[in-house]
């Protein structure tokens, strides 16, 4: 079986304490290995400025958790995908075909990759997301 894909709404939940925080930890640690995308990559450093920010975490929380994040990389814990060209034209033809699911760029790009990898699984704390991802025929783990 493949690894899970995870979108960044679901992983920002292992490194950030947040509602569901403790019940991803679970589905990490059963799941052994997480797919994302080097979008992925992208968004949570993205996720972790605007929290520090807002004044919700600190700038030193900030880089322990980017370390972290970076460390589960590295190890294999979490595979990553790069961005390749062909993930973007799925993602367009995923928007396409998407008549009654609002997927937004970001949200095609992620189930493109998913896709891509051959994932039959997708965890996600984003409800719109996992309507799109249903609708691909992947199963879905929500934390919402």
């Amino acid at each position: 079986m493949s690894a899970p894909y995870v979108d960044t709404s679901a992983l920002a939940k292992w490194y950030l304490n947040e509602p569901r925080s403790e019940d991803f930890e679970r589905f990490a640690q059963r799941s052994g290995r997480l797919a994302i995308s080097r979008l992925t990559a992208l968004e949570m450093r993205s996720l972790l400025a605007r929290r520090r920010r807002a004044g919700d975490v600190t700038r030193r929380f900030e880089r322990e958790a980017l370390a972290a994040f970076a460390d589960d990389m590295r190890s294999g814990v979490l595979e990553v995908r790069p961005l390749e060209d062909t993930i973007a034209l799925h993602a367009e033809r995923i928007l396409a075909r998407a008549r009654r699911v609002p997927l937004r760029t970001l949200d095609a790009l992620h189930l493109a990759t998913a896709l891509a990898l051959g994932a039959d699984r997708f965890a996600t704390a984003d409800r719109v997301q996992a309507r799109g991802a249903r609708s691909l025929g992947l199963r879905v783990t929500g934390f919402f």
